[in-house]
Order: C-alpha cells, then structure tokens, then sequence
C-alpha cells in the first residue's frame, strides 16, 4: 500500500464548545473535583486508608503534576472526618528515676487542662503554703514545740552545769559545742601556765573530774539528741499538717478538672493518680524550700529559691502532643522530614561544658503528632538524609516510638542520658514517589513490599470522554476560584481540552497531569487581564502558550538559526542519492521541540557490513544501537539469497556532536541505505520518521508532533513550495495534535503529512519507484528499488571475488 496523505481533520482533535454544556466555568461553581482518570488509584487509596490493619500503609506512585499529591491529602482528610480525635501527649517527671520520664495519654483537650491546672496549683503553692507555714496557729503551735524542748534540754543541762560547779569547772555552750574551763580558788579561770603551777596531785584530781564531766557531757548529748529528733519530727509533722490540706486540696482541683474516663489502652487515669501522689509526696518533703529565713545569708536565700525553682518545675506537665483543637483524627503533610522532625527530639542544653536536659525538653515528631490518623511524606526526601529511612523501617517494623538524643556536641557530655518512655503509635503512612523510585526501592528493599502493601498507582494519561471533559472543567472551574482568576468561556475550556490531548500525545486520550492544565489557566487569565477581558477567550490561551514558547525557546532559535545561516547542511528541495532528512526530539526537561538531521549512507564492495558511524565513536545510546542492528537484520532478510554479501556501508548523523539516542531514525536510516544501494534518489522535501522491527513494519515513535513541527518551521522559514511535507508512521495518526497553522498549511496543499505502515510504502513515496517489497511479499520486479539494490550487490560480489583471484598467492619459502 503506497504511503497515505492525510487529510487535515485526521491531524488534530477539535471539540465544539458548545457540546460542553456551559456558558462559562461561573456556572461550574461549587461543584466537587472527582479523580479525573484516576479511578484505579482512587479505589485503592479509599481501600488502604479505610483499613484498620498494620502493615497496610500505602505507596502512591506516579509522575509530578498527577494531583497525588493533593487527591491523597483530599482522601486522608475525608476518612480522617470519619474516625475520632486521638489522646494528647504527655511527658511527666519520674521522682524515682528522673532520666526515664514517664509517657501519659489523656482524651484530647485534657492534656492541656492538666498542664494549666498544674501551673496553678505550683503557682497556688508557692504564695500560698508560706502563708500557712508562718501563720498564727503554725507559730503557735511550733513555738509550744520548742518551749517543750528548751524546756527538757535546760533541765538536763542545769544538772550538768551543777556537776560542772562542783568539780570546779566552768561550763558554757558555743554554736552547739560544750565548752568547760577549770576555775581557780576564788572562782576564776585558771591559765594554762596557773594549771601546770598546780601540785601533781591536784593536777590529777583535775584530769579525774574533767573525765568524768566529758562522760557526763556525752550522756548529756546523748540524752537531748533523742529530744531534739522528737522536736524537728514534731515540726516537720506540723508543717506536714498544716501543709498537706492545702496541697491535696490543689491536686484534687486539678484531677476533678479533667473529665475520668474508663481506664483504657489509649488513657491512663491510674497513672495520672499514681504521679499526682508522688507530687503531693515530693511537695511535702521539701516544705522547708517554699518559707525563707530571715537569718540565713544572701547565698542561702537564693540556693533555696532555685531549689525551689527546680521542684516546682519537675512538677509541670510537658505537653507534647496537644490535639484539643482537633475535629476529627489528624492529617499532617511532612514536606521537611529529618530525624527531629519526624521522630522527635530532646534538645539538651550546654551548661559548663555538660548538657543537661529533663523531661520538659522532650519534643513531639510528626510520627507521634499523626498517631491515630495519617502521615504523608516524599520518599525522595526520605532518602536523601542518610539513615533516616533505616529508622523508618525499624519503626514500622514494630509500630513502637522511642524519643531519642541526638549527637552531643563534640567537647560536651550528657549529665543523665535522657530515655523517655516509648510509645505505641498507630498511624497510616502515604508514601510519595515516582515509578522508577517505587521498584528501585522493592528491589533494593524486600520488606517495602510488606509494609506498604497497598499501591496507588496514578497514570499519566487516559482515556478521553464527555464525562472526563466535563470533570475538567470543574476543576479548571476550581482553580478559578481558589486562585482567585477570571472565568473561562466555554471555549477557552474547550482549547484548554485540546492542549491536555496535545500533553498526552494523543486524540484520544487526555494528560492526567493537571499541574500544567492549572498552569496554563493562571497564565491565561494574565493575558486576559492584561488587555482587561472580563471573561478568558480561546485566544488568551494561545497568546500564553506563545509567551510559554518565546521564555524556553531559545535553544531551538539558535539551532534553526544555525540552518538559516548555512552552518547546518540540509537540502528542503530536490533530490539526492544516499541522503535523507530526519525529525529528531531534543528534550531540555522544561522544554521540548523537533529539529532535523541529516543522514547519509554510502556503500561499497567489501566483506566489512554495515557500519554505525555513531557506534563506533560511542556517541549512540543502546536504544539508538539496537535500531541499527534490527536494520541490519532486515536488510539481510532482504538480500539473504546473495550469500555472502559483499558490502561495505557506512550511515552517519551529518553535524550531529552531542550523541544520539532512540531508534526513531531506523526507517531514515534504511531509506538512505537502499537510495545508496539502488542509485534511486531521495526526495528531499519529505523527512521522515519512524522505527522498524524485522520484518520491515514501520513502529510508531513518541514526539510526533514536535518532530512535525520542527520540520514545518524549518521548510517555512525557506519558503514552502507545496512539495515539502512529513513521512510518519501510520501507527502515529492519533497523536497527531498539530498546531492550528500546520493544518491550515495541509488543508491549502502547502505542507503534506504521510503515513506508511511498511517501509515498502515509504521507499515508494520518497523515490517514485515501485519498492518491490510490501508486508506480505519480497519481489525483485523490474526497475523496483528491491531489484536495483539487488544488482548493486551482484556488482559488489563479483568484484570482491575477481580481486580475490587476481590476489597474489603466498608460498612458503
């Protein structure tokens, strides 16, 4: 079958304005924005988040700009509606053992009442337990307490101070110490020198009587050392006494604050109770600390308030996870995770060359934060922090949180290595990431699989329909009203549906990248803005199409300009033998755009084969490679029945120094190949594209449409003459998605568009010449390229073999 010209409607879909069924995206308002071609991730997103059960997290894969993104976030907050408000948070203060603080859930909004009530009641305590403590009645009462004392400890000391007299010594007490001194005669105290002037015998009964008056010193201490413990425990018991009414009274108001629910898995009012109790202990054993003392120094004083200081503040509440303000079970987006972030952290602080931390420095992660709800996070940011997603793993493995410190600073060593009880954290995770992302990891992770059991899966295109089109236009109608734009008429809504068919590549199906769609409206409703439009026109979205072209399209002017200046070599008209125009792809990431190549073939006789120039040099890809290797397959399939070939053929990519990739180019390569073979020239004017497999069928290739119009741009810039135009293959016709002036350009005979399912079809279109070759059948008819080919080779054979018999033979000498 000859290559086929299409007609211009075949070279791109339209669609009617008026089968959307509005006026304007005004009359779109309020409606809600389904998962457009998303149908297949949508039942699995609502499958794995509805489910109730570890291990079921989910693994959303696709490209950026798919709304995976956004549609989770939407699906996460629409189940999250349906379950309850998980506990807070709280960290308290272990007295037994500070560096293992204790965990305490409570139902959401109690964890802030107990942090406040436990403010007031330290705040309560502090004014108020001095008050008692240097009242009326406690002075009173502290007051017959020592008098009973003084009045025990005189008696016993009067005695002792009779003995003293008696055995002529001198007895007083200095700061708690007895001090006695030996008196003379007349009653006055002896020196030292007066004390060995005495005779010896008085000076033995002398150390005779001060031993028996230090015996009688230590039975007097002895004696009042049980006193004054009987005192300081009758004082402590009355401080305690007078004390502890008011301390239970201030706990009580803080327990009866908080509503007692049924002891449960997720709260713990018993432990509440339990710390609340060692409070009320630890208050009541440090009564000393809240009533200063007159008598005490400057330095005392403040030891004393910063003692106190520290007491009250082990007895707060660290709120970490504070959910009081929540409606329904938490959604949080984690768009910056690292181990503090994520896991949580204790922020020690360096104090003299140490770092010190408690309980109150224990921070919440998203993990802990998300617990009884959902967590999204990007699997590329996970593993660009080393370690972090190894944490994640070991986290997911057992569902159990442990807070941990992080590295001390180099120089500075934790006083208490802080370890805060762990915690069960049930929480659904949304994992982000791309195709490739998504079977890299299984395979460099076999325990993914197990973990993340559910996989959204979104695609990048899909089928078109009246449904999808009117679901593109609410959203389109959303993206109005949430970026706050002008409204789109219908047939600016209809030209935005065109350019999702021309992002898919395809006039059937629509991109489901609607990232670019939401894009291309904001850039759209500009222009209409700037020539004050009250409503977006069909042409603003071709004016911001324009304006997107001219800020990436610099590269492709200098190639086109490198054409128009005679730097690159390429013939638009004629023909020529061995030489043939090829549509590439350059692919700049934000840009895209065909440019032709030239290639030639050219073939002698010789045993050496079909060589790729490009190959050779390495500046081919595999893909590129393996093209050319399937050429040379159906070019032996074509000439077999010469056995052996003798054939010496080169084909290169003219002026082509940055590498070739892809096998786009096979069919070109192979038209140039024949053309050089059976002396047929090519028709310039036509260039073409196209793939081919072993049995000459023409396979399609992907850039269609840029590839076209590069080539019109460069036969435009030269002039059209009616004989210029594209070869493409057939398999190619629905995604064509040519721009508006191309099919104008087809539809007045100016430019042709072609199409060919075998490359017998193609050889014919761009030499004349019947191919004698098609899809069913090999022929060698008279004239045709197959038998013009044929004879090039017979020549090539028969030469190669008289130059091997007129080859000198060697002998051995």
């Amino acid at each position: 079958m000859p290559a086929a010209a299409l007609a211009p409607h075949q070279l791109r879909l339209t669609i009617d304005p008026a089968t959307l069924g509005f006026a304007s995206t005004a009359e779109l308002q309020g409606l809600p924005v389904p998962w457009i071609g998303q149908e297949r991730a949508q039942a699995a997103a609502q499958f794995g988040l509805g489910l109730l059960q570890p291990d079921y997290h989910l693994f959303v894969l696709g490209e950026v700009g798919s709304g995976r993104t956004s549609l989770l976030r939407q699906a996460m907050q629409a189940v999250a509606q349906e379950r309850p408000v998980p506990p807070d948070v709280c960290y308290l203060h272990d007295f037994d053992t500070p560096e293992h603080p204790h965990a305490l859930r409570l139902p959401a909004g109690q964890g802030r009442l107990l942090r406040q009530g436990m403010e007031q009641c330290t705040r309560t305590l502090q004014t108020e337990l001095p008050k008692r403590l240097e009242g009326a009645d406690f002075r009173a009462e502290a007051e017959r307490i020592e008098k009973t004392y003084q009045t025990q400890e005189n008696a016993a000391f009067a005695a002792l101070d009779a003995l003293a007299e008696t055995l002529h010594f001198r007895l007083s007490r200095d700061n708690g110490h007895m001090v006695f001194t030996l008196l003379g005669a007349k009653g006055h105290p002896l020196t030292e020198n007066e004390a060995h002037a005495l005779p010896r015998e008085r000076r033995t009964e002398i150390e005779a009587a001060e031993q028996r008056l230090r015996a009688e010193i230590a039975h007097f201490l002895d004696t009042t050392r049980p006193l004054e413990r009987a005192r300081d425990e009758a004082l402590e018991q009355l401080r305690r006494q007078t004390a502890q009414p008011l301390v239970e009274q201030a706990l009580q108001t803080v327990l009866h604050s908080l509503q007692v629910a049924p002891e449960t898995p997720e709260t713990n009012h018993t432990r509440l109770t339990q710390w609340l109790a060692q409070v009320q202990k630890e208050v009541l054993e440090h009564l000393e600390l809240f009533v200063g003392s007159e008598s005490a120094n400057e330095a005392a004083e403040e030891e004393r308030k910063d003692d106190l200081e520290d007491l009250l503040a082990r007895c707060h509440v660290n709120l970490v996870v504070d959910n009081a303000g929540l409606n329904s079970a938490p959604v949080l987006i984690e768009d910056n995770p690292q181990v503090r972030t994520l896991f949580g952290s204790i922020e020690y602080q360096a104090q003299d060359d140490m770092l010190l931390a408690d309980f109150s420095c224990i921070h919440a992660g998203s993990l802990l934060r998300a617990h009884g709800g959902f967590l999204m996070l990007h699997l590329r940011d996970l593993l660009e922090d080393e370690g972090l997603w190894e944490r994640l793993r070991r986290f997911l493995r057992c569902n159990r949180l442990q807070i941990e410190e992080p590295g001390a600073p180099h120089g500075q060593l934790a006083t208490v290595a802080l370890q805060p009880e762990a915690v069960q954290v049930d929480v659904k995770i949304v994992l982000i990431g791309s195709v490739e992302e998504y079977y890299a990891l299984q395979e460099g992770d076999p325990e993914v699989a197990r973990r993340f059991r559910v996989k959204v899966d979104f695609v990048e295109s899909f089928r078109a329909t009246a449904h999808t089109r009117h679901n593109t236009a609410v959203f389109i109608a959303q993206t109005v009203r949430k970026r706050q734009l002008t409204h789109f008429s219908a047939a600016a809504v209809a030209r935005l549906l065109e350019q999702s068919h021309r992002e898919a590549d395809d006039q059937t199906r629509q991109s489901a990248l609607f990232a670019q769609t939401e894009a291309l409206a904001i850039e759209s409703a500009a222009q209409c803005s700037s020539r004050n439009g009250t409503l977006v026109e069909a042409y603003d979205i071709d004016a911001a199409l324009q304006a997107r072209i001219l800020r990436h399209n610099y590269p492709e002017e200098q190639l086109h300009e490198s054409i128009a200046d005679g730097e690159r070599l390429l013939s638009l008209r004629g023909s020529h033998i061995g030489q043939i125009n090829a549509l590439t792809q350059i692919d700049l990431g934000d840009y895209r755009f065909g440019f032709p190549v030239r290639i030639t073939a050219r073939a002698f006789a010789g045993h050496e084969g079909l060589l790729n120039i490009e190959r050779e040099v390495e500046m081919s890809g595999p893909i590129h490679d393996k093209g050319v290797l399937i050429l040379h397959s159906y070019l032996m399939a074509l000439f077999g029945h010469i056995a052996p070939l003798a054939l010496n053929a080169s084909i290169v990519f003219e002026q082509e120094y940055s590498g070739v990739e892809g096998d786009s180019a096979s069919c070109a390569e192979l038209y140039a190949l024949l053309s050089a073979l059976s002396g047929l020239p090519l028709a310039q004017g036509i260039a073409v594209t196209g793939a081919l497999n072993q049995h000459g069928e023409v396979l399609p290739v992907g850039g269609i449409n840029e590839k076209i119009e590069g080539w019109y741009r460069t036969c435009a810039a030269a002039g059209l003459d009616g004989s210029q135009g594209v070869l493409i293959p057939a398999r190619n016709r629905h995604h064509l998605m040519l721009e508006p002036h191309i099919v104008q350009a087809v539809a007045q005979g100016q430019f042709h568009i072609y199409t060919a399912s075998h490359v017998g079809d193609g050889i014919a279109l761009l030499t004349g010449c019947t191919p004698g070759v098609d899809a069913t059948r090999m022929t060698a008819e008279t004239g045709s390229v197959l038998a013009l080919a044929e004879q090039t080779l017979r020549r090539f054979r028969r030469a190669c073999q008289a130059a091997a018999r007129t080859r000198p033979s060697r002998r051995p000498s």
